[in-house]
């Protein structure tokens, strides 16, 4: 049985599909694309929820018909099957409405930035991180994005002191938001001539890019804006001319650089993008730090500072720290197989959420 206090915002809610499905259906709807857009999305996510509420309902009735049978000697056992089963499928309706109701991250469908640096370990530390770059790469392929070099150090053996990359496609930030944090590497380095194992480090941090930069009210007096010659691959035109660009945020300190493209124009752009999706960031983590002091679970907090994951080579063993889940699989998941990890992760933070809602 659903409690009333949570049915009236089941309802409150398909009534709003209700009302945005005759909002799309105006004849002057296609004229603002941002709002057909953002109708388009809040139809979209509401869909499931009044379709599940409907089969909640039509299973309540049924339910009603089936236990009235229990009272015929000659139906009594076909009924008490009938209830067995749609009391199931009861207890399924209940736990997909109550899903539908943990309020949607604005940010789930936003491309992001993904930035990684070598922490621990040195030049071993450096070859982890581009270990981690390929991981995410590969994940990108399966799931058919973009991905695009923002700016980039090597690590002097391989690898990369730190690098930063846009990924772009459907639902990449609800999918990769759970990376956030620090992952250790445990293994026998290259360099290693005694066959000791060490540990190294690399922190991974996913920041969502905004549709608009003007959210976080980017001051123009608040940023200084050097120009550079780019160095690394490109050609003669990338190393001849100085279109990288590299902006500092005097108020933070933030410094970011972009020197990927020819056009000194879009690198500006794209580091500006980049700016605003850091301050965005820290504000969130703030946000969240003072909201879950009291949860168990970090996930999406930006945190960089907590060990989230072990990658230990010898023993094949990945180990998650934030769920405890520990799975021998680690040549598949540097391969790109991340969605065992990623689902268990959104299945902790999703019941995070519904005991925050049934409080």
């Amino acid at each position: 049985m659903i409690p009333a206090r949570i049915r009236s915002r089941l309802e409150a809610l398909a009534e709003r599909h209700q009302e945005v499905g005759r909002l799309l259906a105006e004849p002057d709807a296609a004229e603002d694309s941002n709002r057909l857009r953002d109708l388009s999305r809040e139809y979209s996510r509401l869909e499931p929820l009044t379709q599940a509420l409907r089969a909640y309902d039509g299973n309540s009735r049924e339910l009603a018909a089936a236990r009235e049978l229990l009272a015929d000697p000659d139906l009594r056992t076909m009924a008490q099957e009938e209830v067995a089963a749609l009391e199931d499928q009861r207890q399924t309706l209940a736990q997909q409405l109550h899903l539908a109701l943990i309020p949607p991250d604005p940010a789930d469908e936003a491309n992001i930035f993904l930035e990684m640096r070598a922490g621990t370990g040195g030049d071993e530390a450096a070859l982890f991180a581009g270990d981690l770059l390929r991981m995410y790469g590969r994940y990108a392929e399966r799931r058919g994005w973009r991905l695009e070099p923002v700016s980039e150090s090597p690590g002097d053996q391989g690898g990369y002191k730190e690098v930063i990359v846009r990924i772009e496609g459907e639902g990449v930030y609800s999918r990769l938001k759970f990376e956030s944090g620090t992952h250790r590497v445990q293994r026998v380095p290259a360099t290693e001539s005694q066959g000791r194992i060490h540990t190294s480090a690399a922190t991974v941090a996913i920041l969502p890019e905004l549709d608009d930069i003007e959210q976080v009210q980017l001051n123009p007096a608040d940023l200084k804006v050097d120009t550079f010659r780019a160095s690394g691959a490109g050609g003669q035109h990338v190393n001849k001319t100085d279109s990288a660009i590299r902006i500092t945020h005097l108020p933070s300190g933030i410094v970011v650089e972009c020197q990927d493209e020819r056009s000194q124009h879009k690198n500006r752009a794209r580091a500006m993008a980049l700016l605003a999706a850091r301050l965005t960031d820290e504000q969130r983590s703030r946000q969240q730090a003072e909201q879950a002091q009291s949860r168990r679970l970090q996930v999406g907090s930006g945190d960089r500072s907590q060990r989230i994951r072990t990658y230990n080579f010898p023993q094949g063993r990945l180990t998650e720290h934030r769920i405890n889940l520990t799975v021998y699989t680690l040549d598949e998941v540097l391969d790109g197989d991340l969605d065992t990890l990623i689902e268990a992760l959104a299945r902790e933070y999703q019941a995070e959420q519904l005991q925050a809602l049934s409080a």
